[in-house]
């Protein structure tokens, strides 16, 4: 089941495509809690999850994930992605071994 989603925006050769993030929430999973989310690419759906003793540990640590996967694109590399402001970031916390890859106002987030 879905909780929370975002869009952002994919702005190449004036045109702008949604690139949506969908959050699953905890799901129990064995001995551990798991949650689930999709970031739909123009070239394709990308599935992940992450994994927490308890369903607060396993939401933080898929909002992280997802903050951090822009971050890798190369879409972002490429300067293509944006949230509300291009150059803003994309509001997402992200894990403190991945803040120097952080711009605008994600910078300045302690989440």
């Amino acid at each position: 089941m879905i909780v929370a989603s975002r869009t952002l925006r994919l702005i190449k050769d004036n045109i702008t495509t949604d690139v949506v993030i969908e959050l699953g929430g905890p799901e129990p999973d064995e001995c551990a809690w798991t949650c689930r989310y999709d970031i739909h690419w123009p070239d394709g759906r990308v599935s992940s999850f992450a994994t927490g003793v308890d369903e607060v540990q396993a939401l933080h640590l898929a909002l992280q994930r997802i903050g951090f996967d822009p971050y890798r694109s190369p879409h972002h590399r490429a300067g293509h992605l944006a949230w509300e402001q291009a150059g803003d970031g994309y509001g997402f916390p992200v894990p403190k071994n991945a803040r120097h890859l952080l711009i605008g106002s994600d910078i300045t987030f302690e989440g």
